[in-house]
């Protein structure tokens, strides 16, 4: 990061955050690993040397990952929401973070395997569960309730009826 962002989301990793970002630069676009800042001095969970601080950008979003160590664990309460366009995008995502020791949870929802919380939300989803039409809503919304990975087929075909 050339200019310091106004404002970044700090990450805490206990130690992975300069691997975590070189996974998140290759599975995502527009996102890229910046600067590495190493320890000047031991802390508890490091020594002098060791990677502190990495700056990143997930899908444009800045970020910094701190390795703290082992104190704080990540937890869902904050999570990366992607849309993705069709199910190939999903699927590409989804099985990316998956498959990379990653975990599968309920309606989308994923993590990786540092146990960042992400949300893979294809567009048609979005969409159908925020109709106006407070059936087809429901009907889309009934079928994302039965998913792990979001199937768009499904979703589709729950808002035809």
């Amino acid at each position: 990061m050339s200019k310091i962002a106004k404002n970044t989301i700090c990450l805490w990793y206990e130690r992975d955050a300069e691997e975590a970002a070189k996974f998140y630069a290759k599975t995502f676009p527009d996102s890229s690993v910046g600067a590495v800042h190493r320890a000047p001095g031991d802390f508890p969970s490091g020594k002098q040397g060791d990677a502190l601080t990495v700056e990143f950008t997930v899908l444009g979003i800045p970020c910094l990952g701190l390795n703290g160590g082992p104190a704080f664990q990540p937890s869902e309460a904050f999570s990366f929401q992607v849309a993705t366009e069709d199910q190939a995008e999903t699927d590409r995502y989804w099985n990316a973070i998956v498959g990379n020791g990653g975990q599968e949870s309920e309606c989308g929802w994923c993590k990786d395997k540092w146990g960042i919380s992400w949300q893979i939300t294809p567009v048609a989803l979005t969409k159908a569960y925020t109709s106006p039409d407070r059936a087809v809503a429901k009907r889309a919304f009934d079928a994302m309730m039965t998913m792990k990975k979001i199937d768009v087929a499904k979703i589709e075909a729950a808002v035809r009826g």
